[in-house]
């Protein structure tokens, strides 16, 4: 049987998640949402991973739910059915709060919860083919689970259009509401693309990584109090006196890299 779910992680430590249900465009069941948290939660805790990658298989990124898993979903008791639901909400918060930066490459068509995955990541490249929507309501469904990350990634009033109407829209549209981060033309692109951003990405601090996402998630639509500046006055205090913070300062004036960025 062909793994659901393929890992990678090469010498840089540059992983590489790959959703491997080519035959039904990727859609995630039980046992594929049970997979993908695994892995995120294990290349999260990593020391020796500095970036996550994630794609899909075969023609697709992820057309969302399984139509055949969201059916015996459906049979389920009420409490087994909630059950279900916030398994796929903790793996959608697992990949949104990843303390590694995680980047998408949308190789095709993303829609509904494969949406959803792609605005849990803190990039998002996409090929110019690729093909977007939210089309859960002509199932008779809401797009709940995935609808705080998306409406994080592209705002209310795009996603009040877009979840209601079930619109599909193309890699230019995505761009332009901020659901992906670049749009490239081919496959071959979209992997200089993700070799430029993770050598980007590779230059800075990991634990600065995941301290500045724990950042962005605090200041988020937060009002400028004391309360806010005083938290992020702490916050500064702490990274500078971190052997990462000193590193970094020494390497500077030493005209070094640091040592996460290898040496000279």
């Amino acid at each position: 049987m062909t793994d659901i779910l393929l890992t990678e992680i090469d010498a840089r430590g540059v992983a590489t998640i790959t959703l491997n249900r080519p035959d039904v465009h990727n859609a995630f069941n039980d046992a594929l949402i049970a997979a993908l948290h695994g892995a995120i939660d294990a290349l999260g805790s990593d020391p020796a991973v500095r970036v996550v990658l994630l794609t899909g298989a075969g023609k697709s990124f992820s057309a969302g739910a399984d139509l055949e898993w969201m059916r015996k979903a459906a049979g389920y008791s009420e409490t087994e059915n909630r059950a279900d639901a916030i398994r796929l909400s903790e793996m959608l918060h697992a990949l949104d709060t990843c303390s590694k930066p995680t980047v998408a490459l949308v190789n095709g068509a993303a829609l509904a919860g494969g949406a959803g995955l792609v605005s849990c990541c803190d990039f998002a490249i996409g090929v110019s083919t690729a093909k977007f929507g939210f089309t859960e309501v002509r199932l008779g469904l809401t797009p709940a689970t995935i609808s705080p990350y998306v409406v994080g990634a592209i705002g209310a009033r795009n996603a009040r259009r877009l979840f209601l109407t079930a619109e599909r829209f193309d890699a230019a549209t995505a761009l332009d509401i901020g659901l992906l981060s670049e749009v490239v033309d081919d496959a071959d692109a979209l992997a200089r693309s993700a070799e430029t951003l993770v050598n980007d990405l590779l230059l800075g601090a990991p634990g600065a990584h995941g301290a500045t996402k724990d950042l962005l998630a605090a200041v988020a639509d937060q009002p400028m109090s004391k309360a806010l500046r005083e938290d992020t006055a702490r916050r500064i205090a702490e990274r500078r006196a971190t052997d990462e913070g000193k590193e970094g300062i020494a390497s500077f004036f030493d005209r070094r890299k640091p040592r996460w960025a290898g040496s000279d």
